[in-house]
């Protein structure tokens, strides 16, 4: 099909039924007229065909407004003085301790960064929620006597701005002008034997241990946050999900979904759906949020490239560390070591 470049949001400068704007009127407080960007976000999940519970979780969080995305499948949220906060987190542990790890995950997280001072620098604000939102998950493991973890990747969205971080394999893409590429960085086996060559990236795709990630939220003692920063464009998309799509859906068709699409709604419900008609092996996660509003179009001959750079990575144990790479990476996968 023809790469043309995506737009998922309205045309509209306000619009009166906006999460943020809704927000506002609930509460009696003021907001601009018309908000400098905004995003057109869906999220959903679904425990597939073959899992007896559904340990993924997912946030869409309005850091200024503190509406999040939960009863209704598609909404608009101006991106204010504190941000817009996207995560995806998928649970591991037996009995219910997956779900209990990725809900803390996603709980802690949001908590710790609409509380925090609206002057801290944005890449701290998110390592420090993160660290926190780990002991929660650590600290709970260890008063239960459970094993439990889960992954986490986030994207917040702030000024012009996106701070991408992740811990384990689930996956953070951007799609711009018709073009995808991954901005995560698998933490995970087969990932790091592509990574040192001995293995091909096609072979990961069906390596027997493809599930087994090097790190996880509250898994371990403590977690080395991988974190990127992007700046945006109008008419950007990104889709985060869990390995339960990523496992069965290849990265074109994805894009393929998305773009045919034009809302990411019907995007988030059709890349689910695709999912499950492939056997549905795992719990599926996604969310499609659309860039809309006064940020600029991609200069001419501007790439994803020179708008995105790696502040951390995530250097597995016992390889050489390497420099931070500025170009995103494609990968691919979990279960906790």
């Amino acid at each position: 099909m023809a790469a043309n470049p995506l737009h998922v949001t309205d045309e509209k400068p306000s619009d009166p039924t906006s999460a943020t704007h809704a927000t506002a009127a609930a509460t009696g407080a003021t907001v601009a007229v018309t908000a400098p960007f905004y995003l057109s976000v869906a999220g959903q999940t679904d425990i597939g065909k073959v899992r007896e519970k559904n340990e993924d979780t997912f946030v869409v969080a309005d850091l200024t407004g503190g509406t999040l995305l939960e009863s209704v499948p598609h909404a608009r949220f101006d991106v204010g003085e504190r941000g817009v906060l996207l995560a995806v987190s998928d649970g591991m542990g037996g009995a219910q301790a997956g779900e209990v790890a990725s809900a803390l995950v996603v709980e802690t997280l949001t908590r710790a960064m609409k509380d925090a001072p609206p002057g801290s620098r944005r890449d701290a604000l998110m390592e420090q929620a993160i660290q926190q939102a780990h002991r929660a998950v650590w600290d709970t493991a260890k008063r239960e006597s459970k094993k439990m973890g889960a992954t986490l990747t986030a994207v917040f969205v702030h000024a012009g701005q996106a701070f991408i971080a992740e811990v384990g394999d689930s996956r953070a893409y951007l799609i711009r002008e018709g073009k995808m590429c991954q901005l995560t960085h698998d933490q995970s086996m087969v990932q790091m034997l592509v990574d040192t060559g001995i293995i091909e990236a096609d072979q990961a795709e069906h390596s027997p241990i493809r599930n087994i990630i090097l790190q996880a939220m509250g898994n371990q003692p403590s977690v080395k946050v991988a974190m990127a920063k992007l700046e945006l464009r109008d008419r950007d998309c990104f889709v985060l999900c869990s390995d339960g799509l990523t496992g069965l859906v290849h990265d074109d068709e994805i894009r393929d979904v998305v773009l045919a699409s034009g809302r990411p709604e019907v995007a988030a419900k059709q890349l689910v759906d695709l999912a499950n008609e492939r056997g549905g092996k795992d719990n599926i996660t996604v969310v499609v949020a659309g860039v809309g509003g006064g940020l600029s179009r991609p200069a001419t001959g501007e790439t994803i490239n020179d708008t995105f750079q790696v502040l951390t990575t995530f250097e597995p144990p016992g390889l050489p560390k390497k420099e931070p790479e500025k170009e995103p990476e494609k990968a691919p996968k979990k279960e906790a070591t």
